[in-house]
């Protein structure tokens, strides 16, 4: 046991063993060139030949990711990537980071973790370590990914060593990366976690020990749960605030100054992305195998999935408003994003309001500076240049997502009607020289 306990410790502290990281989306990609900035010999494994093709040639195709910073590893002979899972028989660790979806009833689909496991068991020797950091249930780890590596008397925590390691990247931020995100690390032995967290602490500045996998599967939904949780709250809240004509974006501001005992959440039309609307489910099915009713995850979840509908029923309304009837209207939505600034559309609420107007017979088109064609997502709404004759005429502009290159106040000066989700153009507006059907701006803003 402290021989290969020892030998890879010592491996690890001098750079001089081999790493692989499975999957090279927005986490597996990142941590793979941080761990061959750090020195490390990288393989990542991804069976989509465009990217592997795309990584060794230098190039990258995640927006976090400068093209340089890849070229730069590549060029230095430290970052490799393939499609052949074979190379894993001469690596010394291994990081999964492959995606973990729902299934259309909301049941965990943890069929790419397994397919990589398995992957990883068929070339597994002694003195391996492989880290979880798919997004999953508590548990998993320990009653699914160790017995699926035991072989040939490999024993975890002795010959072999298993940890879980909730990524946390999000997509766009420039303030925390990944070197500078504290790391959440459990082994399934405290020789597990050791090594782990030598491994990771080459590369992060803080790694922060859990007793067990379990717990750190678990800090990684309870993260998330909060968020939807809160972000439910305040879109129910926003919701009342219009029964009771007030501003939602004018009070949470207001309380937000306050230096304690409150956090700010915005509401918005919803929720996406590769966490939020996905990971509190894993805890709320896990618990009910165990026979209990997760009630906050579940209202959340109904609260946040209702917003794109509020807001297509808001934008009918003010329609009205102007004798306008939303079927046959012209509707321009600004930003098909899951969040401002990034090229990800994974979950985005914008996708579903675009479904909802069409359903009810609006002519919609799209503009988002990020994304061109909505095809792979199963729908055919026509992408448009923005400009002064779209805005022009458009019956509504219902802004989605609010990019930071987008000029606010001349798409004010020219849209007749605002739908603005996300609080992006402030304060009452009135456009004088409209047509006489919409004689001023009407932004929906709570």
């Amino acid at each position: 046991m402290t021989y290969y306990k020892e030998t890879l410790l010592s491996k690890i502290h001098s750079h001089q063993c081999m790493v692989a990281v499975i999957g090279l989306g927005y986490v597996g990609l990142p941590l793979a060139v941080e761990l061959a900035k750090a020195g490390f010999r990288t393989i990542g494994i991804d069976l989509d030949q465009a990217k592997v093709d795309t990584i060794n040639a230098g190039q990258s195709y995640i927006s976090d990711i400068p093209a340089a910073d890849i070229s730069t590893v590549i060029g230095a002979g430290k970052l490799h990537a393939t499609s052949d899972y074979s190379i894993i028989r001469e690596c010394d660790t291994v990081s999964i980071c492959v995606p973990t979806p729902l299934s259309k009833t909301h049941d965990p689909d943890l069929s790419y973790v397994i397919a990589a496991v398995d992957a990883v068991a068929e070339y597994l020797h002694p003195g391996m370590l492989v880290v979880l950091e798919s997004t999953t249930y508590p548990g998993t780890t320990e009653e699914i990914i160790g017995p699926r590596l035991i072989h040939n008397g490999m024993q975890i925590g002795e010959n072999v060593f298993v940890a879980f390691s909730p990524e946390r990247i999000d997509p766009g931020r420039t303030d925390y990366l990944l070197k500078n995100t504290p790391k959440v690390i459990g082994g399934m032995t405290s020789n597990c976690g050791e090594i782990a967290m030598a491994l990771y602490g080459q590369i992060v500045d803080q790694v922060v020990p859990v007793s067990s996998t379990a717990a750190a599967e678990m800090v990684k939904l309870l993260e998330n749960t909060f968020r939807a949780v809160n972000i439910a709250l305040v879109n129910e809240f926003l919701m009342m605030c219009d029964k009771l004509g007030l501003n939602a974006w004018e009070i949470i501001e207001a309380a937000a100054t306050k230096p304690f005992g409150f956090t700010k959440f915005s509401p918005g039309p919803g929720v996406g992305g590769h966490c939020i609307p996905l990971d509190p489910h894993y805890l709320s099915w896990k618990l009910r195998t165990l026979n209990y009713n997760a009630r906050f995850i579940q209202l959340a979840s109904e609260i946040n999935t209702s917003m794109p509908a509020y807001w297509v029923t808001r934008a009918a309304e003010m329609l009205n408003e102007v004798e306008r009837s939303i079927k046959g209207s012209r509707v321009l939505v600004l930003g098909v994003t899951y969040k401002p600034n990034v090229d990800d559309i994974r979950e985005s609420p914008a996708l579903d309001i675009i479904r909802l107007l069409e359903a009810r017979g609006a002519l919609v088109s799209f503009h988002d500076p990020y994304i061109f064609t909505l095809q792979s997502e199963g729908l055919n709404t026509p992408y448009v240049e923005l400009t002064t004759k779209i805005l022009v005429e458009a019956d509504c502009v219902l802004v989605a997502t609010n990019h930071s290159n987008y000029d606010w106040g001349w798409i004010q000066q020219y849209a007749c009607l605002i739908v603005d989700t996300r609080n992006a153009i402030l304060g009452a507006m009135v456009t004088p020289g409209k047509q006489k059907v919409a004689q001023e701006l009407v932004v929906i803003n709570g």
